[in-house]
């Protein structure tokens, strides 16, 4: 996937840069997964919670290949991006990592020891190293170094990483948290340094004031029994008995094993009011068999009254917490333990009257009555807001808030005295690291964050990609335990301390740091040599709505340091390039739906963004776009977007860079692998009204050619790429025939949208994939729906996936999924998800009447012929699961199976592409076993494909299967 050279003919001043070469993709993608350990991750993911931040080796390659010249062989590149080992010196790099990837599960010791080389994030390139490289760049650049510019910064990875190599360096971010985040990494780590004795003498002074207001709030039962923090959930009062009913799904307070941990154990008391707790220890205290700890009182469709019975439904508990008709149920308490060590013990008055005097504290105190007294942003995914949470204010408990609150007057008292004492510059410095440090407490002490039970700690609330109230949430104390204020400045202090000694004085004077739309940036045009851009992920996140709650406390803590930045109550929603179907809930009709208008403000916003990036970047220069998403939608929004920008597509990369499920893009159109997509901007642009239309039906054909070339090259390269990666790899060369080409045009001389490519694009991996994964079918002989079923399962290895990456593979062979969703029963939705069906879930029982059978599910088991095949053999699995062989056999040959083709390759195919060791797969196996496949003729057995299928709960890797 190197640089397509006649778009480089095309404008034959541009210089080519090693991005538009071949690149050591398989090496920097083996760094990437090593680096996703998340006991060893750079230090930057410390400061404090951010999503979807790049790994550094996938950054650095950006930066580096999208600026140095193309003589740069991969050995140098890798070398120069600290992946090298140590003793061997005439090694193929690439070749060294890949074989020690190989042998990684024999080592022995740590990575470190088996690689040869530490992790290239902790390696900084040396002074020689970089007076090397930047003559190299001088010689390419005109005799001065390309000034690097990430427009869309984020987390900060890539002009950190910029900076680090000693480039000058530009970062803007339109979001305030992050901009804060960008300041201590890429301003006050190199100009200040090291803060640590600050850090430690101030931190200390902020906690022993906050601790000495808190101790009312956390009492001890006995000597140095004070409490760490409090599990909690919410009780409600039973409309029949009058007792509290607990709204808790599970009482494990610590659990080991199914059947080992710490639990509560609830009872009636004595008046049948109230609930009673007392902890205990399982097996221990008590067998499982007695009390399951795993069924509390809470379930989906509501909450049973433990002392009579009755069940409240959901949308009542619903009305009741927004409403505030509830009290806050303290179930058990993690304790300090006087010989040291941490413990579990039952609630007692004490810790209910404490929690009383909070609230009590709230009403009377004017301050804390206010503080946060925001309306908070209520997203399309928001789970807080129908259950009253509509202020910010409303996601703490009484307890939480006094107790954020008190170390927020602690950092106010010892303000004014850090800046008597240090230089400007510096006393913003440790205020900065110290608010992020406030930031990071609060993620794990709001309503929003559960109990974690694998560990007895507190979980935390910006995992996911919305807000969820929590059933089993945690009151901390940061002045005790063992995730305290103190823990939590030890991991930010000692991650900027780590970031200070990776940068240098000079540093400070590479480094521009901005906070302004990406669309409207302050340069100077044609002031910019290279752009390397991680752009939103269209509806993934949405960056402001999760920031919010970060935003309000950290504005209330720097807000007289950045007035500019804090300055709005809440982040911008309206400027924020993504998605946000919240933003046209009350404008959508029956003609463009809230998606619809959502999807268009993104395309208008990205447009907009690149259009600026066009218009700063220097004729000849290298834009250079780090995209990980898996929607079409997305991907069609990017490309025209560059398109009309006027960039010129030069090159693409697929590169592993996360790995699979990672939990802030779970569920959502983060893909597992990026895609580095190059575009130059061309000393002399054509209009678009300039440009000569060219035909879809000559495109189109280009375009399946070079997606399957692409797929059979990285089948073939043994790269760690899913099968989902394959597509959307292929996905990049496809774009470059398109725009190559642009503007596209059918025979009407319609525009063809960069959608339709890239659905032709998918259709034609798929077919490379079945040629490479299923034995001799020839699927497109099969009916389209149970062609569609088998390779959604050949492609996903899972029975849920996105629901965009299904439509198109639908489109693609000429199914619409919406269209056959109620009457096949094949596929339901799963929070918003594709879920497949099995035959479990899709055929009639046979052994009812019938006129007792469900007549939800379509497929008549009794029918004497079925247009679909998928339907047939599911039939036939029910018909062996409960009536048996025998009769089995009889119904096969009755409808003449025997003798059909499409039923074999069908059954076949499943036994292929479904997970072993599965139920389905399993009725599957079942009837090309024994007496069946000898009435069926099969040629086939499933033993002859259990070498070389896998477990498919999850993806696997294409070099599982080499």
């Amino acid at each position: 996937m190197s640089q397509n050279p006649e778009s480089q003919d095309s404008d034959s001043e541009l210089k080519r840069v090693a991005i538009e070469g071949n690149l050591p993709l398989k090496a920097v993608g083996i760094e990437n997964l090593k680096e996703a350990n998340p006991y060893f991750m750079p230090p930057h993911r410390y400061l404090h919670p951010w999503f979807a931040r790049r790994p550094t080796p996938a950054s650095r390659l950006a930066i580096l290949a999208s600026i140095l010249p193309p003589e740069v062989d991969a050995n140098t590149l890798l070398d120069w991006m600290q992946i090298k080992p140590r003793d061997e010196i005439d090694v193929d790099i690439e070749e060294y990592v890949a074989e020690k990837k190989r042998t990684e599960d024999d080592r022995d010791g740590n990575l470190e020891d088996h690689y040869g080389y530490p992790r290239p994030y902790t390696r900084t390139p040396t002074t020689d190293e970089k007076a090397e490289m930047h003559e190299l760049l001088r010689e390419h650049w005109d005799g001065e170094l390309p000034t690097v510019l990430d427009p869309t910064a984020g987390g900060g990875v890539i002009p950190f990483e910029s900076l680090r190599y000693g480039l000058p360096t530009a970062a803007n971010e339109l979001n305030p948290v992050p901009t804060v985040m960008l300041k201590v990494l890429l301003e006050y780590a190199p100009s200040v340094g090291s803060l640590q004795s600050e850090l430690n003498q101030w931190a200390d002074r902020i906690d022993e004031l906050a601790s000495e207001e808190l101790e009312p709030y956390f009492p001890s039962d006995g000597e140095r029994q004070t409490p760490s923090h409090y599990a909690c959930t919410y009780a409600v009062d039973c409309p029949e008995c009058g007792c509290d009913i607990p709204i808790t799904k599970k009482w494990w307070l610590q659990k080991q094993s199914s059947s080992k941990g710490v639990a509560a154990r609830p009872s009636v008391s004595n008046d049948g009011t109230e609930i009673e707790y007392e902890v205990v220890r399982l097996p221990d205290d008590v067998e499982k068999s007695e009390y399951n700890p795993q069924d509390g009182p809470h379930t989906r469709s509501g909450a049973e009254c433990l002392n009579c019975g009755i069940v409240m439904e959901s949308d009542t508990i619903q009305d009741r917490i927004r409403n505030y008709e509830f009290e806050y149920e303290i179930y058990g308490v993690k304790y300090e333990k006087s010989s040291g060590g941490t413990a579990w013990r039952a609630p007692i008055p004490e810790d209910n009257e404490a929690q009383s005097k909070a609230a009590d504290r709230i009403e009377a105190d004017f301050e804390l009555s206010s503080l946060l007294d925001v309306p908070r942003y209520i997203g399309d995914e928001d789970r807080a807001g129908p259950y009253g949470v509509t202020k910010w204010r409303d996601a703490f408990t009484p307890r939480q808030l006094v107790t954020q609150y008190e170390y927020l007057q602690a950092y106010k008292q010892c303000q004014a005295e850090i800046f008597e004492q240090y230089s400007k510059q510096k006393a913003e410095g440790i205020l900065a690291v110290l608010a992020l440090v406030a930031g990071k407490t609060v993620d794990r002490n709001v309503r929003f964050a559960p109990l974690d039970i694998s560990n007895g700690l507190l979980g935390n609330s910006l995992g996911g990609k919305h807000f969820t109230l929590q059933w089993s949430f945690v009151e901390n104390n940061p002045s005790a335990g063992n995730q305290s204020y103190q823990d939590t400045v030890d991991r930010v202090r000692d991650s900027y301390e780590e970031i200070a000694d990776y940068l240098r004085d000079e540093d400070a004077e590479n480094v521009h740091v901005s906070q302004r739309d990406a669309a409207d940036l302050s340069f100077e045009s044609d002031s910019i040599q290279a752009i390397v851009i991680d752009p939103p992920y269209y509806d993934s996140i949405i960056y402001s709505e999760m920031s919010d709650m970060s935003y309000v406390w950290l504005k209330e803590y720097l807000q007289d340091i950045y007035p500019d930045i804090f300055s709005d109550d809440l982040t911008d929603k309206s400027q924020e390039a993504v998605a946000n179907v919240a933003e046209y809930e009350e404008v959508a009709s029956d003609s463009k739906s809230k998606s619809e208008l959502a999807a268009e403000d993104y395309e208008n916003k990205m447009a907009e963004i690149f259009q600026e990036l066009y218009r700063v970047l220097e004729p000849g220069g290298v834009m250079t776009v780090m995209f990980t998403h898996k929607e079409s939608s997305a991907w069609d929004t990017l490309t025209k977007s560059l398109i009309r920008s006027g960039f010129t597509i030069t090159s693409t990369h697929p590169i592993t860079s996360e790995m699979p499920q990672r939990t802030d893009t779970r569920g959502g159109g983060s893909a597992d692998s990026t895609l580095l997509l190059t575009g130059r901007k061309p000393h002399d642009s054509k209009t678009e009204s300039e440009a000569v239309p060219t035909l879809w039906s000559d495109v189109r054909a280009e375009t399946r050619e070079v997606a399957k070339e692409a797929a059979r090259d990285l089948l073939d390269a043994g790269l760690s790429l899913t099968k989902t990666d394959v597509i959307i790899s292929a996905f990049g060369p496809t774009l470059q025939v398109y725009a190559d080409a642009y503007p596209v045009v059918d025979d009407q001389d319609n525009e063809i949208p960069p959608r339709r490519a890239l659905e032709e694009a998918r259709e034609a991996v798929t077919r490379v994939l079945v040629e490479e994964y299923l034995e001799g079918e020839r699927l497109d002989d099969l009916d389209d729906i149970t062609e569609w079923y088998i390779l959604s399962w050949l492609v996903h290895e899972s029975d849920t996936f996105h629901y965009d990456d299904g439509h198109q593979l639908g489109l693609g062979i000429g199914v619409d999924i919406d269209d056959i969703k109620r009457s096949t029963k094949i596929w339901g939705k799963k929070r918003g998800d594709i879920q497949l069906k099995t035959h479990e879930d899709r055929v009639q029982d046979i052994t009812l009447p019938p006129e007792e059978r469900s007549n939800r599910t379509p497929v008549d088991p009794e029918a004497l012929s079925y247009t679909i095949a998928l339907d047939a053999v599911h039939a036939a699995m029910h018909v062996y699961e409960k009536q048996g062989e025998d009769v089995a056999i009889d119904w096969l040959k009755e409808r003449n199976f025997d003798t059909d083709a499409g039923f074999k390759a069908t059954l076949k195919a499943l036994l292929q592409v479904l997970p072993q060791r599965s139920s389905e797969w399993e009725a599957a196996r079942d009837l090309a076993l024994g007496r069946t496949h000898d009435a069926l003729g099969l040629e086939f057995t499933p033993t002859d494909f259990t070498d070389v299928s896998e477990d498919r709960a999850e993806q696997t890797e294409l070099g599982d299967h080499a």
